[in-house]
């Protein structure tokens, strides 16, 4: 399965956004069932990012946001998405 995150950042935090977005990919990345994933800007739209994983199931993924350095360093970021549903199942 995949997640994705989207975020609206004004261009003045982007550098400061960069840096927590990395904090919460790494924190993310520690979890048992993470396969890999990326974050980055859009190049359309400057204000627009996103954090992608990609994960073995669902539960994994679930399991990993419970995950205490996930609460610490990962759901502050996550908390500031874009309210739209963002857990994709792959066929």
């Amino acid at each position: 399965m995949i997640s994705i995150a989207r975020f609206n950042v004004p261009l003045a935090e982007s550098a400061a956004f960069a840096g927590d977005a990395k904090i919460a990919y790494e924190a993310l990345g520690s979890c048992a069932g993470f396969i890999d994933g990326e974050y980055g800007q859009n190049l359309d739209q400057p204000t627009l990012w996103t954090i992608v994983t990609r994960w073995e199931n669902v539960g994994s993924y679930r399991r990993a946001l419970s995950a205490m350095r996930t609460k610490l360093e990962a759901i502050p970021l996550l908390a500031r998405a874009i309210d739209e549903p963002g857990a994709y199942e792959l066929n």
